[in-house]
């Protein structure tokens, strides 16, 4: 299935008195990976809901291996698990400069439509999209 990876620099406001990463500042560490998942397909979260397409998450789960602390340059490693339903689930991986993993994580978000607040099938342009690349 389909990888992405993003650099990050660790800012201070992310990280405690010892300048060790806050645990919940991961939560968003993840959410840019799936941005920049979703924008290397040539989609934005911005477009989708334009076009009648949240994407609540469901389920977050991480497992902390090593902290991260101020300064660092990250990588995070987002992979989608399987074709998309009315659910997209993706695993992560996030590794420090020096290549050692820092955390594993798996989300869970379902596809909902923005007018009715029901759950969808995934959009074809977003199945097209992934079947063709």
């Amino acid at each position: 299935m389909k990888n992405n990876r993003t650099k990050l620099r660790v800012r201070y406001g992310e990280t405690d008195q010892m300048g060790v990463v806050y645990y919940g500042a991961y939560a968003e560490y993840l959410e840019q990976g799936r941005t920049e998942w979703l924008r290397a397909l040539g989609f934005s979260y911005k477009w989708m809901e334009a076009n009648n397409i949240l994407l609540p998450v469901t389920e977050l789960h991480i497992n902390y291996k090593l902290p991260a602390r101020y300064d660092d340059i990250i990588t995070i490693t987002t992979k989608l698990k399987k074709e998309p339903t009315v659910k997209i689930e993706f695993d992560y991986e996030i590794h420090n400069e020096e290549n050692e993993l820092l955390i594993t994580a798996s989300t869970t978000l379902v596809f909902v439509d923005a007018e009715s607040r029901k759950l969808r099938k995934a959009p074809d342009y977003l199945l097209q999209k992934l079947t063709s690349s």
